[in-house]
């Protein structure tokens, strides 16, 4: 999908909106795309072959097996997937099943190598060092060996729109599509993710600034005020934070070597302090990277929240607990069709599966990203992957030949191709005015600490997405994936994909 981009017509006085994003298409017959149209004109083909050399019984039966397979590209739901994707992902949850691949145990008495809690999945081969950007700041550097890819996270506490002028928040929103067109000419970039969790706040901070700030001459009736807030603070507060997980690839090309931590580590160390004060200047307040010792916290508590009361506790005492990559993964875990069992909570990843129609003003997402009673803690991430200068060009002319031959195949197009098409054409010119183009893509994750409240985080959930004006679906057979996909780990999905994604597209 191409990147928003700002209406340029709106007055001072209007509200500024945005849009031409559009899911990539390729030229078909009868909405086939390019490999269905294929397989109907081979299918043709040998239909006519078997009908020559074995009559027209035989043919007539070729023809059947052809159009059935057919019939299953062609039908598909509202979110766009087909009968033939919806089968393939039930026969390989079927299959994970019956390997019990969706059980972990880890631990002492569990499976993992030499009893550590490591993290599972796609995760489960990932790497951890440390090192310091120019600035003496520690940054945690994550390596997935199987991908060849590095990630550094970033943190931040994002200043929120409340008693913001417009203007301030549409500079916010310009700042950040400049940021992302500038990192997508970051040597080696593969991808960015964005990720705002809201979680409850145990007070703990809050207590220890108050006690730190407190005069020891105080009254009693302001230390007994002062302390009576902070008891009653935390309950029903919540606290946000964002987390930008940038990945590099090993390779500084594509055939070349892959690159050691070492090198990697030294490349990155001149290069981070750039990154993040440009994003300083989109709304994300103070940003720095994530050290070993935070990342490793936000992780441990992410797959089990009764840990974050504790750990705040430790660091609130000045004794952080010493956390290790090896020990952030939970004890065990087991993933569902829909849902996902982890420690002590019980989580739910839906996709984005159709982004919102038409122009949206810049707080679309502001009720989804919003703390909800509901829901213990939420993660929503925003999936990037930049699509560099030299091939962005003939992506969007692709998705312009695309768009025109399917409106010209027919004789009635609906309105709906006709909308795609103003939008690739739209895309195409900003494209050559400079524009930047990036693939993206949402995950919402919403964890509860008590089984019972699952199906009022769901309900949440789709009132939620509503407001939005995206269309979303769980992750049906894939929620532990999707679930680690959603944390700021870097990992890039279409990598771990056996079927490559182009291809999954299609079907």
């Amino acid at each position: 999908m191409s990147a928003a981009t700002a209406n340029s017509n709106a007055s001072p006085s209007a509200t500024r909106t945005y849009g031409h994003w559009n899911r990539p298409k390729t030229p078909g017959l009868l909405g086939l795309g390019t490999i269905g149209t294929g397989i109907l004109l081979v299918g043709i083909g040998i239909t006519v072959i078997v009908s020559i050399v074995s009559g027209l019984l035989a043919a007539f039966f070729v023809f059947l097996a052809v159009a059935g397979l057919l019939l299953t590209i062609a039908f598909r739901d509202k979110h766009g997937r087909s009968t033939l994707s919806r089968a393939v992902t039930s026969a390989g949850w079927a299959s994970t099943k019956s390997r019990r691949k969706h059980i972990y145990r880890s631990g002492p008495l569990g499976r993992a190598d030499w009893g550590t809690v490591q993290l599972p999945g796609l995760a489960a081969g990932s790497r951890l060092t440390e090192w310091r950007d120019s600035y003496q700041r520690p940054f945690a550097l994550i390596q997935v060996p199987s991908t060849g890819h590095y990630t550094v996270v970033i943190g931040s506490e994002p200043d929120g729109s409340s008693l913001v002028d417009r203007e301030q928040v549409d500079n916010w929103v310009a700042e950040w599509g400049m940021w992302l067109a500038h990192v997508t000419d970051e040597p080696g970039l593969d991808a960015v993710s964005v990720t705002i969790e809201t979680a409850p706040d145990t007070g703990t901070r809050l207590r220890r600034t108050v006690e730190k700030e407190m005069s020891p001459d105080a009254p009693e009736f302001s230390r007994q005020l002062l302390s009576g807030l902070v008891d009653a603070y935390p309950a029903g507060a919540a606290v946000v934070r964002a987390y930008v997980a940038l990945t590099f690839n090993a390779a500084a090309r594509t055939g070349s070597r892959r690159r050691t931590p070492d090198e990697m580590g030294r490349e990155l160390a001149s290069r981070i302090p750039g990154l993040t004060q440009a994003l300083g200047g989109t709304g994300a307040g103070a940003v720095h990277p994530l050290s070993a010792q935070e990342l490793c916290e936000v992780i441990r508590v992410a797959y089990d929240p009764a840990a974050a009361s504790l750990i705040d506790e430790a660091n609130g005492a000045g004794e952080p607990p010493e956390l290790y990559w090896p020990e952030v993964g939970p004890a065990a875990h087991q993933a569902s069709w829909d849902a996902y069992r982890h420690d002590s909570a019980t989580s739910v990843t839906w996709m984005m599966s159709t982004a919102p129609r038409g122009n949206v003003s810049s707080s679309v997402l502001a009720r989804l990203i919003a703390p909800h009673r509901d829901i213990a803690r939420k993660r929503v991430t925003l999936l990037y992957r930049p699509i560099d200068a030299a091939r962005a060009a003939a992506i969007v002319e692709a998705d312009v030949r695309a768009a025109t031959f399917n409106l010209t195949a027919s004789d009635r197009p609906s309105a709906r191709q006709q909308s795609m098409a103003r939008a690739a054409h739209a895309t195409a010119a900003e494209e050559a005015a400079g524009a930047g183009l990036v693939n993206f893509g949402m995950l919402v994750t919403a964890t509860v600490t008590d089984p019972a409240g699952e199906h009022d985080a769901r309900a949440a959930i789709d009132n939620l997405s509503a407001t939005a004006r995206i269309r979303i679906r769980p992750v049906y057979g894939s929620q532990d994936s999707a679930f680690a996909a959603a944390l700021p780990l870097g990992l890039v999905l279409p990598k771990h994909l056996q079927v490559p994604a182009e291809v999954r597209s299609q079907l």
